[in-house]
């Protein structure tokens, strides 16, 4: 049975968690800067513990008024500082519920700038490992961030979209675009399997784009993200895959 990490953003103040939770395989908790703030961390990490799903860090600009979803022009120094905060505060409340951070994933306007702009991707990489070399990075597949997650010697897990539109480049559609986000979710499901079955999503503009990816991601933050996250989790089991995070890293 093949396996498929399906990942969600939770933390983030503005969706189902506890009910998302179990469907996931491993969750990505907003560290205070785009959504969320100490005990929504805490909260967040005691519900993954509980249902056994792995813990990353979804660190974002520091940009709370926009949640995170407009692109700041932050100096390289500026941009390392608040990552390696945001990682830092959240490595050390998952230690202190007796868990262990396992992964990394920018969020919203950082996540999409790293995955094209090898500048931002560096300094991405650079905090992650210096708060610990071996935290997975979650970086959208075939992205520069994902090629210099790989060239510092971390350990990379590309990733691919259920719920949002790709353009022909492979990245992924602007918020701003009305067809940018898929509200049905059978459909998400289909473009879900044609990822893990031809390693293809179909474009807005109709062609098909190559991304090959060993993570799935659903938004948390979407007001029927709880039945998004149950039908996909049951259309992959019933397609033969085994949902199940990547193993820690020792």
């Amino acid at each position: 049975m093949a396996e498929i990490d399906f990942n969600c953003d939770l933390g983030e103040g503005c969706g189902e968690d506890a009910a998302i939770l179990p469907s996931i395989s491993s969750a990505s908790i907003a560290c205070g800067m785009h959504a969320g703030d100490p005990s929504t961390m805490e909260a967040t990490i005691a519900l993954c513990l509980a249902h056994g799903v792995a813990i990353g860090a979804h660190p974002g600009y520091p940009d709370r008024e926009h949640f995170g979803r407009r692109d700041l022009d932050l100096r390289s120094a500026e941009l390392r500082a608040t990552l390696v905060y945001q990682l830092g505060a959240l490595q050390a409340l998952v230690r202190a519920a007796g868990g262990r951070l396992q992964h990394v994933k920018p969020h919203g306007a950082l996540y999409n700038r790293a995955a094209v702009d090898r500048t931002t991707a560096d300094v991405v990489v650079d905090a992650v490992h210096a708060v610990d070399p071996s935290l997975r990075l979650y970086a959208l597949a075939g992205s520069r961030l994902a090629e210099a997650g790989r060239e510092a010697g971390l350990a990379v897990v590309e990733e691919a979209f259920v719920e949002r539109r790709y353009e022909a480049d492979g990245t992924l559609a602007a918020r701003s675009r009305d067809d940018a986000v898929i509200d049905d979710v059978e459909e998400a499901a289909e473009q879900a399997l044609s990822i893990l079955r031809q390693g293809q999503v179909r474009a807005r503009t109709g062609e098909l784009v190559e991304v090959r990816a060993q993570t799935l991601c659903l938004h948390g933050d979407r007001p029927d993200a709880a039945r998004f996250a149950a039908r996909l989790r049951t259309a992959l089991e019933s397609a033969g895959h085994r949902v199940k995070a990547p193993a820690a890293r020792t």
